[in-house]
C-alpha cells in the first residue's frame, strides 16, 4: 500500500501520542514541526541510511569538457542532484568490474577513464522521492524518524520518548533494521565472483557461453 505525506505525518504524530492531522494545512504546531523535518531534508536523510533497492539509479556519465583536474586524476565526471549515497563506481555497464581509483569531491568523481558507470540512491521523483515506490518497512522508519525529531516539542512523556529512541531497542532503531533486513531479503541471488584459477583455465570467460559467473556452466 503506497504511502502519502500526510499518512507520514499522521504516523509520526501516533507514535508521538498525538492527534491526527486532517489535511496537510491544518494550523497547529505539530503539522509546522514536521513541514520543518520535511523541508530540511528529512527524506533524503532517511534514504541515506541504506542501499535501498527501491531508490537505487545506474547512469552512464561521460568526463565533463568544463572540468579540467590541475593534477592527479585527468577525467571529471559531475554527480546528478538527486544523488544521495554512492552504491556502486565501475568501468563496465554490467558492474563487474569496480573502479578501485577514483576520488569523489564536492559533487564531482575523478578517475583516469573517459567514461563510468555510477550506481547510487537517488532521491529522483522517479526513485526514492515517488513515495508510491517505498515498501512498508522504509515507510516505518521515515515515520519514526520524523517523530523522532519533534517528540522532544509535542510529549512530555518519557516512557514514550524512550520507546522511541533508546539505542538499539527503541522503535526507530528497530524500524531501521527492519527495513534494512527486509531490502536484503527481496535482493536477487548472486554468484561469487570466479576466482583467479578458473579464469584462467577458462582463457579469462566462465562458462562456455560467457554467462557472467553461472557455476552451472563451468567445464573441465
Amino acid at each position: 500500500m503506497s504511502t502519502s505525506r500526510l499518512k507520514l505525518y499522521n504516523g509520526a504524530l501516533l507514535l508521538c501520542g498525538q492527534r491526527e492531522l486532517a489535511s496537510l494545512s491544518e494550523e497547529v504546531e505539530a503539522r509546522r514541526l514536521l513541514d520543518g523535518v520535511w523541508s530540511d531534508g528529512g527524506v533524503d536523510s532517511c534514504l541515506a541510511e541504506g542501499q535501498w533497492r527501491f531508490a537505487m539509479r545506474t547512469q552512464q556519465l561521460d568526463y565533463s569538457t568544463s572540468i579540467t583536474p590541475s593534477f592527479g586524476l585527468r577525467r571529471a565526471f559531475e554527480k546528478s542532484t538527486d544523488w544521495i549515497l554512492t552504491s556502486a563506481v565501475c568501468s563496465d555497464e554490467y558492474f563487474k568490474s569496480p573502479l578501485l581509483q577514483y576520488t569523489d569531491e564536492a559533487g564531482v568523481l575523478y578517475a583516469d577513464i573517459d567514461q563510468i558507470y555510477v550506481k547510487f540512491v537517488s532521491n529522483d521523483v522517479a526513485y526514492g522521492g515517488n513515495l508510491a515506490l517505498w515498501p512498508p518497512k522504509f515507510t516505518d522508519y521515515v515515520k519514526a524518524y520524523f517523530a523522532s525529531k519533534i517528540i522532544a516539542k509535542v510529549s512530555s512523556d518519557e516512557t514514550r520518548r524512550d520507546a522511541l529512541l533508546h539505542k538499539r531497542s527503541g522503535m526507530l532503531d528497530r524500524s531501521l533494521d527492519d527495513a534494512k533486513n527486509r531490502d536484503a531479503i527481496s535482493e536477487p541471488t548472486k554468484f561469487a565472483a570466479p576466482g583467479r584459477w578458473t579464469r584462467a583455465r577458462s582463457g579469462g570467460r566462465v562458462g562456455s557461453r560467457s554467462d557472467g559467473g553461472n557455476p552451472n556452466s563451468l567445464v573441465g
